[in-house]
């Protein structure tokens, strides 16, 4: 997902910010459990940190790439995060209703629904998701949530015990090498 925190393009972000890329799937349990940690590490880190949600669509979920999709017409909304979370917050309503419900998300939200829904048909964002997914498959993603900071690939998928501390030690230390 091009939407992340701060935006890459934003020239009021700090060029010293550390990156962590999050390879997540929307209709992922596990990811909804994640989404606490990520709001915690850019609570704690603002604009230091630049979070970018990578799609990675797993084949056993029948919605994952819609939603992925969906994701991506937020973001051209510019309603990424707050989309986002709003799925995650009900995948077993994704499991359920599937792109239907991904629509009236984006209504909730005060977005174009109608865009979304012709976004869903066009498929004007499937390559983004593509090339996330290959990406993903190249550096040794195999399930989500995945973290990727600093070159350090950390599974969520297994456990997140431990994990946004560790992310939170890279950080630390991507950060006081940069003096910032």
């Amino acid at each position: 997902m091009s939407d992340s925190s701060p935006a890459p393009a934003d020239p009021a972000a700090p060029a010293s910010a550390a990156v962590l890329d999050v390879w997540c799937e929307l209709q992922c349990p596990d990811c909804r459990t994640a989404l606490d940690d990520v709001r915690a590490l850019r609570a704690r880190y603002g604009d230091r940190l630049e979070v970018r949600l990578r799609h990675f669509p797993l084949e056993r979920h029948k919605h994952a790439f819609a939603a992925a999709q969906a994701a991506e017409e937020a973001t051209e909304q510019g309603q990424a995060w707050a989309y986002v979370e709003a799925v995650l917050g009900r995948v077993e309503e994704l499991d359920r209703r599937g792109e239907p419900f991904l629509v009236e998300v984006a209504r909730e939200l005060g977005l174009d629904a109608d865009e979304f829904d012709t976004a869903l048909i066009d498929g004007r964002h499937i390559l983004i998701i593509d090339a996330d997914q290959a990406e993903g498959k190249a550096i040794g993603v195999t399930g989500t949530p995945t973290y990727v900071i600093a070159g350090e690939l950390l599974d969520g998928g297994k456990s997140q015990e431990g994990l946004r501390e560790r992310i939170e030690e890279i950080v630390d230390r991507l950060l006081a090498g940069q003096g910032a």
